[in-house]
């Protein structure tokens, strides 16, 4: 049997109809960038989020650097965030002139340590942008806390973790901003990039949107105001924005080309509708993991912090054979990823940033035993029961 880690054609299957049929309505409509099905897109997904704003980007990438730059992070600030996440959060960090400084993360969430935080805190630390990995929130209200004694902002890195929960309170509605990824592998996945930032402060907003757009038009202006105190001498002397809109050739800040194309917005918007129903048979995946796997010697299983609900986009458990194990899965015909190979302390990009191997050993450890197994909603139980015999079989070798 050959069981993928991910198998996006089988969910594409399950909404083609509607799919095609939003796809094609978009495409007969001659609205190809922004319109109603962006902004549409945007009210809805903010409504689930439990915000009063949602700004779809490019990218996850493009939220995180324009959520930086919005809440004024500048060269030379710092920002604490974790070594065990995907490339870009640093990265972005990095994109802005800010420096990233990496705290460990704990070993049974692998999200970033709180009691951690305090210790790296300087004269020069402006943020904090901790990371929901593979889908379990981290300690939000410890962060929050520790922001708030500093007056410190925090972007939560929710890429991974769209509807999952803590203290009742979803991912992306706790900090100053809230970042999100529409990659297709995502657990609300479009058919392309695209991303989201969320956020309740209408001067962010208002700052987002002229940051995605060229700093153009009423937004630049708006935002040109709110971070410079300059007025428009423009301001009520053109007409909405618009295709044709000549206000939109005025420029009030140097910024990005991000925009979510109306296509993709379609998809999402259909795909959102299923999101929670897909996340609880992610949960159900990951609870049949836990019972069959828990008896395995040389498995340390995920844990779930109180007050918390992960959307399992991965799971992940510990292993110290982990290239064997991903060999012998292999050999199987079954799926499974290595994240992450490399800590990003310790990746070449940040060789700057002096670290050191054995600095942050926890997230060194995690990148050295976890196995992520395939967990999308649409695996069989045939395909479940042979991922777990194979997993039993490895340790009987």
């Amino acid at each position: 049997m050959e069981v993928k880690i991910l198998d996006l054609a089988r969910q594409y299957k399950l909404i083609q109809a509607e799919v095609e049929k939003a796809v094609c309505e978009q495409m007969a409509s001659g609205m190809y960038i922004g319109g109603k099905a962006v902004a549409d897109f945007e009210k809805k997904f903010a409504a689930y989020i439990g915000v009063k704003h949602a700004i779809s980007v490019n990218s996850g990438t493009d939220a995180l650097v324009i959520a930086l730059k919005a809440l004024g992070i500048k060269p030379g600030d710092e920002v604490i965030t974790t070594p065990f996440t995907f490339f870009a959060t640093a990265e972005t960090i990095a994109m802005v002139g800010a420096v990233p400084v990496f705290v460990d993360v704990e070993e049974d969430s692998y999200n970033m340590d709180p009691d951690k935080i305090e210790e790296k805190i300087t004269e020069k630390t402006r943020a904090i942008l901790p990371v929901h990995i593979f889908g379990q929130t981290a300690d939000m209200e410890r962060i929050m806390e520790i922001a708030a004694r500093h007056h410190l902002v925090v972007i939560e890195d929710a890429c991974q973790a769209v509807g999952a929960t803590v203290l009742g309170k979803k991912a992306g509605s706790i900090g100053d901003i809230g970042c999100f990824s529409f990659f297709p592998t995502k657990n609300l996945g479009a058919f392309g990039d695209g991303g989201m930032i969320t956020t309740n402060a209408d001067d962010v907003a208002t700052v987002c949107r002229a940051y995605k757009e060229h700093g153009m038009a009423q937004n630049g202006a708006k935002a040109r105001y709110i971070l410079e105190g300059v007025e428009d001498e423009l301001a009520g002397t053109a007409s909405p924005d618009g295709l044709y809109n000549p206000y939109k050739y005025y420029n009030y800040l140097i910024a990005y080309n991000s925009r979510l194309d109306a296509i993709q917005a379609r998809v999402l918007d259909i795909k959102l509708d299923y999101l929670d129903k897909f996340n609880a048979r992610r949960a159900e995946i990951a609870a049949f993991y836990n019972g069959e796997l828990g008896s395995c010697e040389g498995i340390t299983l995920p844990k779930v912090r109180e007050n918390m609900t992960p959307v399992w986009h991965q799971y992940a458990f510990r292993c110290a054979q982990k290239d064997a194990m991903g060999n012998f899965l292999a050999s199987r015909g079954v799926g499974s990823a290595a994240f992450y190979p490399v800590p990003l302390h310790l990746q070449k990009a940040f060789g700057y940033l002096g670290y050191q191997e054995g600095d942050l050993p926890v997230a060194e450890m995690l990148s050295k035993q976890t196995v992520c197994l395939p967990i999308f909603p649409e695996l069989t139980q045939e395909e479940l029961d042979y991922i777990v015999t194979s997993i039993r079989e490895f340790f009987m070798a």
